[in-house]
């Protein structure tokens, strides 16, 4: 019986040492390669970073804030901030997803590779795909599921004919205010 309660005990105690060990509750980083976690292990809580890297559901502060695969939180990096699917805010100089990103974007220099869904306030904007608003002196949207830009120039190149289709999309490039609905 002692044996038994031994041998369930080691069992759960590696158990629940295996969960805990999907996630860690802070990172440190000088670079990716120098920090307190290795660059792959998950991130559920704080980052403070010179340059950081990590996928990450958390609060990260820092010069340069660099998250890999699915990350979610508020990304605040002096210089600026890049993922690959991010949701959340990133506020920096310069912020980037390659892939998607929901949410808000808030920097002189704003892009999304693939997919916006949300917000982009900035000098330059651009996105792939726009779903919502993109508020700046340049905004730039190769198509729009349903989009409205403001600023000085603004650019949805998949409106192809000026005024022909309208309240559903305004023109190819206008200034001021553009749409694609």
């Amino acid at each position: 019986m002692k044996t038994g309660i031994m041998v369930l005990t080691c069992l759960v105690g590696v158990a629940f040492g295996a969960f805990a060990q999907e996630s860690k509750p802070f990172q440190a980083s000088l670079t990716p390669d120098i920090a307190v976690h290795d660059k792959s292990e998950r991130i559920e809580g704080l980052s403070l970073s010179i340059w950081g890297q990590n996928p990450q559901t958390s609060l990260a502060l820092g010069f340069v804030n660099g998250t890999s695969g699915d990350s979610t939180g508020v990304s605040f990096g002096f210089i600026g901030n890049y993922a690959e699917n991010y949701t959340g805010v990133q506020l920096g100089l310069a912020n980037y997803a390659s892939d998607t990103f929901t949410g808000v974007q808030l920097g002189a220099v704003n892009y999304t590779g693939k997919s916006l869904r949300g917000a982009q306030l900035g000098f330059a904007n651009g996105t792939e795909k726009l779903s919502g608003i993109q508020f700046g002196a340049v905004n730039y949207a190769v198509s729009a599921d349903a989009g409205i830009q403001i600023g000085f120039a603004n650019i949805i190149l998949e409106n192809k004919v000026w005024f022909s289709n309208l309240p559903d999309e305004l023109a190819p490039g206008m200034i001021f205010v553009n749409w694609r609905f």
